[in-house]
């Protein structure tokens, strides 16, 4: 990622923050509508699930300028996501979508496309690194 685009998704995540409750519930929603078989991988209170969901994702971008730093936390997140929760591997997309979908909700005209650019690149550099913990739980 470039140093503008790591600034693209830390400026509009500080936006979102201040609806994250509202966000984590929209993210969810769309989650469920895109694929309902996944929502019964989840057996907590919902409410709790966002709030983690929220606190993950600020983490992930207060590190995406030291990135190499959080990369074994989030192989190790995706591990423990393929062996605890059985999540497929087929759902990372779906996530995915549901998240992009989710920051142009909150986001609204903010979400230019070169936001909607940097966060795909986020997304796909985190996933990328669950999905390789997923692949060392399979092996």
């Amino acid at each position: 990622m470039t140093p503008e685009q790591v600034t693209l998704v830390k400026d509009s995540w500080e936006k979102v923050k201040p609806i994250s409750e509202k966000a984590a519930e929209l993210f969810y929603d769309r989650l469920f509508t895109l694929d309902p078989s996944l929502k019964s991988l989840f057996k907590g209170d919902m409410s709790e699930q966002g709030k983690k969901l929220m606190a993950t994702i600020s983490l992930a971008v207060a590190s995406l300028d030291r990135l190499e730093t959080i990369l074994p936390t989030v192989q190790a997140l995706g591990k423990k996501h393929a062996v605890e929760y059985e999540v497929p591997e087929s759902s990372y997309a779906t996530v995915g979508e549901a998240l992009i979908w989710t920051l142009g909700q909150g986001l609204g005209d903010d979400f230019t496309d070169d936001v909607k650019e940097a966060w795909l690149l986020t997304y796909t550099t985190l996933s990328a690194a669950m999905l390789s913990g997923t692949e060392e739980a399979a092996a």
